[in-house]
């Protein structure tokens, strides 16, 4: 079955099991901020997070909506395969996950307030080598660290997160360093905003964004 069946397949699924939405569901109740965070610069500047949460039209959307973000670009990372491509990586052969590269200002948001959102509202942390509808390694939960700064603040917010006992399954995101980014084809960039009537959208990532809205409105940006 080729890659774009298999997405048709998941969404016919999503339709009919609607209430499995990827939708960071097993939470008890509100995330909190990261204790453990980098300093706010004083200057604007460009810095970056890969994030992987499921399909990556979702957790683009997510990031496209939040202030600081100066772009989020679905691709590929994780894996052994050099310039993968969407059928390859679906397969679940590459070891590559689908995953969002963001540019960010680290003087307007900060790498740690990136990830409250991830966990949050972007996708389920909770789920093994799944999101929602959507099974296999390649829409595992992980981030991929750029520097020891971004790993060790990774790495408290899971503790801080289990510790307190948020969610009601054990955290499953994968932190690993980051060796490369594949940005995905044209197609797939900027989809969800492009195909807000598609029902895999509708069902499973415009919740994710109205989420964003919802539980942080001082950091959406309608844009």
């Amino acid at each position: 079955m080729s890659g774009i069946s298999l997405r048709m397949a998941a969404m016919i699924l999503s339709v009919l099991t609607a209430s499995m939405a990827c939708q960071a569901g097993s939470k008890d109740e509100m995330v909190p901020r990261p204790v453990l965070d980098e300093s706010k610069a004083v200057a604007p500047e460009r810095r970056t997070v890969v994030l992987a949460g499921g399909c990556f039209w979702g957790v683009q959307a997510v990031f496209q909506h939040v202030k600081g973000v100066i772009s989020a670009t679905s691709g590929y990372a994780g894996g052994t395969m050099k310039n993968p491509d969407y059928e390859s990586v679906s397969s679940g052969s590459t070891g590559h996950a689908e995953s969002v590269e963001i540019v960010y200002d680290p003087s307007q948001v900060s790498y740690g307030r990136l990830l409250w959102i991830f966990f949050s509202v972007a996708h389920d942390p909770t789920e093994l080598n799944r999101q929602g509808p959507d099974e296999g390694t390649q829409y595992r939960s992980a981030i991929f660290y750029t520097n020891e700064e971004q790993k060790r603040i990774a790495e408290a917010y899971i503790a801080q997160l289990e510790q307190v006992h948020v969610f009601r399954h054990k955290i499953v995101t994968q932190v690993a360093p980051l060796k490369a980014f594949y940005p995905a084809e044209a197609y797939h960039q900027n989809y969800a905003a492009l195909h807000p009537d598609n029902l895999y959208i509708r069902y499973n990532d415009a919740p994710k964004v109205a989420n964003l809205r919802k539980e942080f409105p001082e950091m959406y940006t309608g844009k």
